[in-house]
């Protein structure tokens, strides 16, 4: 499958009972495939329940021990619940927000409920999720949060306004997540991701081939693996993976 993880980069999180979410496709769902290679346990948290299911019954198939929890991280409410039911299943040590979305309109065409509708995706569900992984991860001593950034958190691009700012904000998030974790032994990071091939990016882009600009889903995955497996005292506190040939560097 395109999305599992090369046996030479398989790290080792079975201590791990990770929360993913965003996880029904894209980056979330290589996320997902990669950490059940790794030997986490998995709790997949997305609004489409009908993909979240499919995804759990491949995993679990492999040997993977997987809780799907349709959530719509946006409300509080659900937020609270992912939490319960995932503390359960197994106590939470990992916080992945992966979840997002972006609009691609000229500034002067969003509109106030589209600018809203992306800063509660992007923002306001990485406040609500990581809340919650604080207040279960801070009893235990020990936990990592994990936010998926952009980098259009560096260098924004033209008509993305609200995806910009949500992605700036979640830098802060999370420099302030980890701050507030640090005495209690969770850290908290983000890798920011060049373009990879989702959903997010429109359907032209996932009926494309792979190209020198862009990266699968399973690159990124890899390297939040990566992130997740150093020893509970390191934190990766932010790093950013793209294309060798995207336009980036250099910019005018």
């Amino acid at each position: 499958m395109p999305n599992q993880p090369q046996e030479d980069n398989v790290q080792d999180l079975s201590r791990h009972t990770a929360i993913i979410t965003g996880a029904s496709s894209g980056i979330g769902a290589g996320i997902a495939r990669c950490f059940a290679a790794c030997g986490a346990r998995l709790i997949l948290a997305a609004r489409r329940a009908d993909r979240l299911d499919a995804l759990a019954e491949e995993l679990s198939a492999s040997g993977a021990q997987v809780l799907p929890r349709p959530t719509d991280v946006t409300i509080e409410e659900d937020v609270l619940g992912l939490f319960a039911d995932a503390e359960a299943f197994s106590p939470v040590t990992l916080l992945v927000a992966n979840a997002g979305m972006a609009i691609h309109r000229p500034t002067v065409d969003v509109t106030l409920e589209q600018w809203r509708a992306v800063i509660d995706v992007n923002l306001t569900a990485a406040f609500l999720c990581g809340r919650e992984a604080l207040r279960v991860m801070q009893p235990r001593g020990r936990g990592r949060i994990i936010n998926v950034g952009s980098l259009s958190a560096q260098m924004p691009r033209a008509d993305t306004i609200a995806y910009t700012a949500s992605k700036f904000g979640l830098e802060g998030l999370t420099r302030a997540l980890a701050l507030e974790g640090r005495p209690h032994g969770i850290t908290a990071s983000i890798i920011h991701p060049g373009a990879t091939i989702s959903e997010l990016i429109g359907e032209r882009s996932l009926r494309a081939s792979a190209s020198p600009t862009t990266m699968e889903a399973r690159h990124v995955a890899e390297l939040v693996a990566a992130m997740a497996a150093v020893p509970d005292e390191i934190n990766v506190l932010s790093t950013t993976i793209l294309p060798i040939a995207q336009p980036y560097l250099g910019r005018g």
